[in-house]
């Protein structure tokens, strides 16, 4: 299990190196001055070329990639020269270092993620660690709900086989899976916020956390939670509800299932203690691929409803260029998906020791 393990780990970190330099290239690549956009419209030259320095704009392109990876990886090296990009200033980074040499610190720090470009220069971190809360709130409410009534809804479908209930199920689930999250949002906002508002007592929009309106600072909303939970988990429980019917009846064709009603034991017993388990496994799997891609695809959800995450700082920073944030943003998700999904492994493996053995 350990060798299984640490392989997982492994690849791992050659897909987040791969991750991290698609992401350097292509934003790197892309038409436009970073610099010029920093400054706006009534930059000089003097302040365009200032910036560049700054931020390491004025190097070539495998100068500024190693910078980046530099800024990423935890044990980094560092000048000792000041006004060099990667020199050890206060505040730029949290720092213990380790050694020096002549010209260079080497030192253990948090990965860098930079500076915004349109907020005051405030830290990309600081930006991800006060909207990812909320995302992450978000997308465990939604797989939350999700994983519930998609294990109970597949076992009603199971004990219904074929029977009206059954089919009926099969329809809904169909349908949640085939409307795309942006359009039921607007769907869910217009009909529970709006028509309904009187009896809902639901806003069309809102997040965790709302401004008093008597300046007594914030208070938490958990209301405005109910309604975006509910539409990101539509279509993770059309594909638990299948998944889970469809894993169900093949498990209990298996023979020792058979052995076990011969036993005497009731239906509903041999499906809680034989066959309920090894049926979780592509459930298992197909949570965890969506509860990380929730991360992304809560974009469109938190921009329609207003829920400050950060899928809307992503929206946010497209609209105005601020492409540390953007590609901030992208490395945690991507960091998330990676780690998720070694987690499921490990779990999957628990629950299937075949597998940890090939």
């Amino acid at each position: 299990m350990l060798r299984y393990v640490l392989q997982k780990i492994g690849y791992a970190v050659l897909t987040l190196f791969g991750v991290v330099t698609v992401i350097f290239l292509l934003f790197n690549i892309l038409p436009g001055d970073p610099a010029r956009m920093m400054l706006g419209q009534n930059e000089t030259a003097e302040q365009v070329a200032i910036v560049k320095k700054k931020y390491g704009f004025d190097k070539s392109l495998g100068e500024q990639y190693l910078l980046y990876l530099n800024d990423l990886s935890p044990l980094s090296f560092h000048s000792k020269t000041e006004g060099d990009y990667s020199f050890l200033s206060e505040g730029k980074y949290t720092a213990t270092k380790l050694f020096s040499t002549e010209g260079t610190t080497t030192v253990l720090k948090l990965p860098y993620l930079r500076e915004s470009f349109q907020k005051n220069g405030k830290p990309v971190s600081n930006v991800i660690a006060e909207t990812l809360p909320n995302t992450a709130i978000l997308a465990v409410s939604a797989i939350t709900i999700a994983m519930i009534l998609g294990v109970f809804l597949g076992i009603i479908s199971v004990l219904f086989k074929d029977k009206f209930l059954d089919k009926f199920i099969q329809l809904i689930s169909t349908l949640g899976m085939s409307v795309p999250s942006f359009f039921s949002a607007i769907i869910f906002a217009w009909l529970f916020g709006f028509v309904l508002h009187e009896y809902t007592n639901l806003n069309m929009t809102g997040s965790l956390y709302e401004v008093d309106d008597f300046g007594d600072g914030t208070y938490m909303q958990l209301k405005n939670l109910i309604l975006p939970a509910i539409v990101l988990g539509i279509r993770p429980l059309g594909v638990v509800t299948q998944l889970m019917r469809n894993s169900l009846l093949e498990v209990l064709s298996q023979d020792y299932i058979r052995t076990a009603k011969a036993k005497g034991l009731s239906f509903a017993k041999t499906i809680r203690k034989h066959a309920l388990k090894n049926s979780l496994n592509p459930v298992v799997t197909a949570i965890s691929g969506w509860f990380a891609s929730m991360l992304a695809g809560a974009v469109f959800v938190e921009y329609i409803f207003g829920w400050n995450g950060l899928g809307k700082e992503i929206v946010d920073a497209l609209n105005t260029l601020d492409l540390p944030i953007i590609m901030g943003a992208v490395l945690v998700i991507a960091t998330l998906f990676i780690l998720i999904n070694i987690f499921v492994d490990i779990i999957y493996g628990w629950l299937d020791p075949k597998i940890s053995r090939q």
